[in-house]
C-alpha cells in the first residue's frame, strides 16, 4: 500500500477510532482539550501557554482560560522558566496525574470489555499493530521542534 493509500485508510479508521477513545472517557468534568493538555504536559514536561495553544488546536487566549480552571482544580501549576524568568511555564501537578491515571485506568477497562468481543485473530493484530502506533504517536511534529525544554 502506498504512504497515500495508507494515509487516507489510517485518517479514516482514526476518526472512527477517536470516536470510540470518547465514548470510553468517564465523565470526570474534562474535556477532551482538557485531558490532552495533561496529558502533553505530563509526557513533555512544562511548556508554554503558547505552544500548548498551538499543539491543542486552539487560541491562545482559549489555552489561558483553560489553564486557570486547571490550576483553580489543582492540576496545574505555572512558573517562571529557571532559564529566563520572565517566561511562565505550566506543568503538570501531582493531582493532575493522578486524574489522568483514574481517567485511563476507566478507559482501560471499558476498552477490555469491547476487546473481549474481538476474535484471537484481531486482538493479536491489534498487539502487532502497537510498536508501529506508537512509532507513528512518536514522530516529532512541527511544534515539537520549538517546544519548550522539559525541566
Amino acid at each position: 500500500m502506498t504512504p497515500d493509500a495508507l494515509a487516507g485508510a489510517l485518517s479514516s479508521d482514526l476518526e472512527r477510532i477517536v470516536g470510540l477513545f470518547r465514548s470510553l472517557s468517564p465523565a470526570s468534568g474534562l474535556s477532551m482539550t482538557a485531558a490532552a493538555t495533561l496529558a502533553s504536559l505530563e509526557r513533555l514536561g512544562p511548556q508554554r501557554l503558547t505552544l500548548l495553544a498551538a499543539r491543542e488546536g486552539v487560541t491562545q487566549p482559549a489555552m489561558t482560560q483553560l489553564i486557570s480552571r486547571l490550576e483553580d482544580s489543582g492540576l496545574v501549576r505555572r512558573g517562571a522558566s529557571q532559564e529566563d524568568g520572565r517566561v511562565v511555564l505550566v506543568a503538570i501537578t501531582d493531582e493532575g496525574r493522578a486524574t489522568l491515571a483514574r481517567r485511563r485506568a476507566g478507559r482501560t477497562e471499558r476498552l477490555a470489555g469491547i476487546l473481549a468481543q474481538l476474535g484471537p485473530d484481531h486482538r493479536a493484530a491489534l498487539a502487532s499493530a502497537l510498536p508501529a502506533l506508537d512509532a507513528l504517536a512518536s514522530i516529532p511534529r512541527d511544534d515539537d521542534l520549538v517546544r519548550t525544554p522539559a525541566r
